[in-house]
């Protein structure tokens, strides 16, 4: 059986609204924080239907640090999952960012090679679409093309995204125009 292409998802930021402070995007702390993007359901119907696996991969360090409930991130995935049910997978690294990271905490690539290889998927004709540095980062490592959606946070790049845009649904229509 041939291999699929995935496009892989960030999601603080990308797929939901990040919360910034002092030009710094954090993860939302409550259910009643975690709001998508008004684009994200129709722009994850197109990529679905265009025969792209949809993997959202996300570090959550707040978990691991102890500052915010498993459950409740549990719970933010439930709801994205049914706003969005082309979801095939949401892959966590709960690695709190301190010293040593795990091979799946961005930019290490380790979440994106675990779901290609358990689903099938084609790295060579995949994407990661994300909206800080480390998800950029974890693209090139993992061979996948990227997407960067610039909210113009206090924050660098390291590696430069293979396209630059505005919101999830000018990426979606990228990765569409560019099979």
């Amino acid at each position: 059986m041939p291999l699929r292409p995935a496009v892989f998802l960030d999601r603080d930021g990308t797929l939901n609204l990040q919360v910034v402070r002092a030009g710094k995007p954090y993860p939302p702390k409550t259910i009643d924080e975690f709001q998508l993007f008004a684009d994200v359901p129709a722009a994850c119907r197109d990529l679905k239907a265009a025969g792209y696996a949809l993997v959202v991969t996300t570090n959550q360090p707040d978990v691991g640090r102890g500052d915010q409930s498993q459950s409740v991130v549990e719970t933010m995935h439930a709801r994205l999952r049914s706003l969005v049910p082309e979801i095939d997978r949401v892959e966590v690294c709960y690695d709190p960012g301190r010293g040593e990271d795990s091979r799946r905490r961005k930019p290490e690539p380790g979440m994106l090679l675990d779901a290609a290889r358990d689903l099938g998927l084609d790295l060579a004709r995949s994407w990661m679409v994300g909206d800080r540095w480390r998800d950029i980062d974890c693209g090139r490592r993992a061979g996948v093309r990227t997407v960067f959606i610039d909210f113009g946070y206090d924050e660098g790049l390291r590696a430069i995204p293979d396209f630059t845009v505005k919101s999830f649904a000018e990426a979606a229509r990228i990765i569409l125009a560019h099979p």
